[in-house]
């Protein structure tokens, strides 16, 4: 976990880094025959930058103050107030290159901004602590005023008890000699209302510390182990009660919305990423010399990164929280898009595309995760829909925004990294000065650190905390549970079905010219504009809420306990979406004519988009509500695993165009699709037995 003490770079992972680190180092960098060579002014100054960001820089000022007789082959000035100033150090280290310095300075500014991030957040939550504090006092005060005489007589029968014992007095109680005084009074001396604590506290016959652990509100007394093996009391912090304003849950709509759209726009362009190099696919291939179908691997291992990432994103969230995940993800799938955009060769350029890959499946993990955080079960009956219609676009934007670039003469095919690059920064921006930790545990753990400071007692904690589930232990459960899913006939089947979907969509990237532009002529620009059309499509989704909505609301009501049976999320697929995929794949193929208009086939992609989003939606929400606990493992499988399947069969897609033909093609995926959509409306009418028979699986 991040402290919110200030982070000094040369105690940490900056000092290991050899040349940047110790002054020491500088020096015999800076006295080496090999000083004047490579660097340009620029990159001297972003150096420059980069030491006075890490103190560095001031540590060498002082040393060179020193020692006059250090010559470098560049001017050194000294100003009259006494500070130095390196104005060209071209040869401090002829090994790096500018991406090197350019990714130094994206790390360290990352982390300060993800340092700010954590402060703002941390601050929130110790507010909202100190805010609850107040309220308990409040509660306390007004209780104890209308009920001092009652607690005053009843200290006195205690001290008679114990006086009849021969025992001592732990409250050391003096004579109590104005409780008639006090007991009808509006105001109560402080001294006074010490007693009548304590007195309180004699008759719980409880020490001082757990009566505090009681009168607070979602504080819980627990026997804890240390980790000296010492049993003692806890006080174990938890939400103040159900309308508790730090909770998620409790936040305002509009509140929870804006996080919603934010995590929305992660995936958005993350998807994005996936599906932008496809429109450069001729330019790539021929700049770097291979064929097309070799650079298709760009798309295809960037999906695999995907898939083997999903494993790993989970734990770190439920370790660190949702928004450091979100932020150092966001930040290192920067630096992986910006080497893919300045790779030199083939091999360069695939590697840091399946890297990036790997950064990008965080966001798409955990989203699913922050949402659970702020949502009830039938909140995400809108909630989720409005994440997964902007998340599940972000392949068909990406088509749109590399649409120009492959065929300008004015830019670059790597311009397609470049622009991600920009709009995955500013994404980055939004998400360090708006985005709100929606993690609970974490939210409690900094409310616990805020009654531990102002209480001065190390007892207080979270269960997060007391449960000492290392980072390891989580990781270790992420690898190997998702693949105990094998045995689960509901999960098999649904990853069957949208593994499926995503092999259509992804090998749509790829075939699209042998759709569009051979058939009807179109250049490739506008031939990628189409995927504006697929992207409309899935807004149709939202037109089902309502009805979906009204059904679960109605489940909710019947079943009395505030559950309703998971099926009922199945609506969205047995609406429409099921049967539209096969559609609008045989309207598409067997209308791919240049004799008929294009407007058909436009239509027809619009069809598309509705159906796979719809079954995308259905897919997540019943296995989420169906698994529960175990839907994080659930869902990784079913990432890892479309992921793994539409990567690889990404690569094969232009072979299936360019022998088979569209007609076919699409004929043998809308076969595939007739099958499945099969799949929904079985598991609505014997989902529930299959549920009953599972190891996992829930029943309601």
């Amino acid at each position: 976990m991040l402290s919110p003490k200030r982070y000094n770079p040369r105690q940490g992972w900056l000092a290991k880094a050899e040349g940047l680190a110790s002054p020491q180092n500088l020096y015999d960098r800076f006295q080496s025959p090999e000083i004047t060579r490579h660097f340009p002014d620029k990159c001297s100054r972003s150096l420059i930058n980069v030491m006075r960001k890490t103190d560095i820089a001031n540590d060498f000022q002082y040393d060179l103050g020193n020692r006059r007789s250090f010559q470098l082959s560049e001017r050194v000035s000294v100003r009259k107030n006494g500070s130095h100033q390196i104005s060209r150090i071209s040869d401090l280290l002829p090994d790096l290159h500018t991406p090197f310095l350019l990714i130094t300075k994206i790390s360290l500014v990352t982390y300060d901004a993800l340092e700010a991030n954590y402060r703002r957040n941390y601050r929130r939550a110790g507010a909202a602590a100190q805010a609850q504090i107040d309220r308990d006092i409040g509660k306390a005060r007004q209780h104890t005023t209308s009920n001092a005489g009652r607690d005053i007589e009843a200290a006195r029968e205690c001290r008679k008890s114990l006086d009849e014992k021969d025992e001592p007095n732990p409250g050391r109680l003096p004579p109590i000699t104005e409780a008639d005084t006090y007991a009808s009074s509006d105001e109560i001396p402080e001294q006074s209302l010490q007693q009548i604590v304590t007195a309180q506290t004699i008759r719980q016959c409880m020490s001082g510390g757990i009566a505090l652990g009681q009168v607070l509100t979602g504080i819980n007394v627990q026997d804890h182990k240390n980790d000296k093996g010492h049993e003692g009391k806890v006080f174990v912090v938890g939400w103040e009660g159900p309308d508790d304003p730090l909770d998620p849950h409790n936040w305002s709509v509009g509140r929870r919305i804006g996080v919603t759209l934010q995590i929305s726009i992660i995936a958005l362009f993350v998807g994005a990423a996936s599906g932008i190099d496809a429109t450069v696919l001729p330019q790539a291939a021929e700049s770097l010399g291979v064929s097309e179908v070799a650079e298709s691997l760009a798309t295809g291992l960037y999906l695999v990164g995907m898939g083997l990432g999903s494993l790993i994103a989970g734990p770190f969230s439920e370790t660190f929280g949702r928004n450091a995940v979100y932020i150092f993800s966001m930040a290192i799938f920067m630096i992986w898009i910006m080497a893919s955009a300045l790779a030199p060769n083939f091999g360069a350029q695939i590697t840091f595309r399946f890297l990036a890959g790997c950064s990008a499946s965080t966001p798409l993990v955990c989203s699913g995760g922050s949402i659970a955080d702020m949502y009830n079960s039938l909140e995400k009956t809108w909630s989720f829909p409005l994440y997964a219609v902007a998340g599940f676009g972000g392949p068909m934007l990406g088509a749109v925004m590399g649409a120009y670039i492959g065929p300008s003469s004015a830019v670059s095919w790597r311009w397609t990294e470049w622009t991600m690059l920009i709009a995955s920064g500013l994404v980055l921006v939004l998400v360090l000065l708006f985005m709100p930790e929606t993690y609970g545990p974490l939210l409690l753990q900094w409310k616990a650190a805020h009654y531990r400071r102002i209480t001065g007692d190390d007892r207080f904690r979270c269960q997060h905390e007391i449960a000492d589930a290392s980072l390891f232990s989580r990781l270790k459960v992420s690898m190997t549970r998702p693949f105990l899913m094998l045995t689960e006939p509901i999960i098999i089947a649904m990853t069957i079905y949208i593994s499926v979907l995503y092999i259509v969509l992804f090998t749509f990237l790829v075939g699209w010219p042998y759709i569009f532009e051979k058939t009807y002529g179109l250049d490739q620009g506008l031939a990628n504009i189409i995927f504006i059309a697929m992207f409309l499509g899935t807004q149709i989704n939202f037109a089902f809420v309502p009805i979906v909505y009204r059904k679960t609301l109605r489940a909710t009501q019947n079943q009395g306990d505030g559950h309703f049976k998971p099926e009922i999320r199945l609506w969205y697929a047995m609406l429409g979406a099921a049967a539209a995929i096969p559609i609008s794949l045989f309207w598409l193929g067997w209308t791919n004519y240049s004799s008929i208009s294009i407007w058909s086939a436009i239509f027809a992609v619009v069809l598309f988009g509705y159906g796979v989003t719809g079954i995308f939606i259905c897919v997540y929400m019943y296995i989420i509500d169906s698994y529960e606990i175990y839907s994080a493992s659930a869902l990784t499988f079913v990432s890892l695993t479309r992921y793994m399947i539409a990567g690889g069969m990404t690569v094969v897609g232009i072979p299936f165009y360019e022998n088979m033909g569209t007609h076919y093609t699409l004929t043998i995926m809308a076969c595939f699709a007739v099958v499945l959509a099969a799949i929904p409306y079985v598991l609505y009418f014997y989902g529930h037995k299959i549920r009953a028979k599972s190891k996992y699986a829930f029943t309601h």
